[in-house]
């Protein structure tokens, strides 16, 4: 198991940064993490684009190109060594004043982290996850868009702290109007009579690559998908849940707040789903 640090283009086995950096202190960063299949990025064009939309919503300028990013990967993910790989991009907004005005931050910083990468549990996709439907309620859109991806993640932590103490694997939030939004890290779908619906993007939720990947799969495979929104309490009507992520991928829930889903198993459409994603990304491999 080998971790590799990038500090702004210089590869490090260990990395101490200043706690001046506004990433530490406030949270003003953004971030991607980003999977490997054969010891190849997964979909790193589109984790990049949407680095730079984070970063241009929060006003923060990254001082390198998408071509900097994809040498400097290639050269961390080669020293790492590792046959898989988790890799985690972040940009912070650089050492400042203790002060939360960003304007004495002048020189943003580029972490690329390169580790061995530790995937769920097999008996995850076989048998399914609990989930919790969590008190914690999503951030409103217009306080901190889910869709702007910060290192600002205490919202999901406290959720994700919430399911711990019910037993649960991982949260599922509503947001302060009580409609579905998403799981801590991880975009949420449900399926009813046979139609998968999804919390729409005006719901307040992270528009999640492998969420859209999963979208056009369903659509091409004949599936009717459905974006909108519903209240927390449609969930328990589902007949099938999973949640999407980069490193989830297509993950079933077979429990919801202790009740089981469905027939308390994966159903058809989500391991068809799972099928078609793997399917996906050995192609792209």
């Amino acid at each position: 198991m080998t971790t590799k640090i990038n500090f702004n283009g210089e590869i490090h086995d260990e990395l101490n940064i200043s706690v001046m950096d506004h990433g530490f202190l406030f949270g003003d960063s953004v971030y991607e993490v980003v999977s490997t299949l054969n010891n190849k990025f997964c979909f790193l064009d589109e984790h990049l684009d949407r680095l730079y939309n984070s970063a241009k919503a929060i006003s923060l300028t990254i001082p390198r190109d998408k071509e900097w990013f994809r040498e400097q990967l290639k050269n961390t993910l080669i020293a790492a060594g590792n046959d898989e790989s988790y890799v985690r991009i972040i940009v912070t907004r650089g050492v400042g004043e203790i002060n939360i005005d960003p304007s004495s931050c002048e020189h943003p910083n580029i972490i690329l982290m390169v580790m061995d990468v530790t995937e769920y549990p097999k008996s995850y996709y076989e048998k399914g996850i609990q989930v919790a439907l969590v008190s914690i309620k999503r951030n409103p859109r217009d306080s901190l868009n889910p869709n702007v991806k910060t290192g600002n993640y205490l919202n999901n932590v406290l959720a994700k702290m919430e399911a711990d103490k019910l037993g649960a694997q991982d949260a599922v939030m509503v947001n302060p109007w009580g409609f579905l939004t998403e799981g801590t890290t991880s975009n949420l779908f449900f399926v009813c009579e046979g139609h998968i619906l999804t919390p729409s993007m005006e719901c307040g939720i992270l528009s999640g690559i492998t969420r859209q990947l999963v979208i056009q799969l369903a659509k091409e495979n004949g599936f009717h998908v459905e974006e909108g929104k519903w209240p927390g309490e449609e969930l328990f009507k589902a007949d099938e849940i999973f949640l999407t992520g980069t490193l989830k991928k297509v993950m079933p829930v077979s429990n919801l707040d202790g009740r089981p889903v469905g027939s308390g198993k994966p159903g058809p459409i989500t391991l068809s789903l799972l099928r078609l994603y793997d399917d996906l990304l050995t192609k792209k491999a």
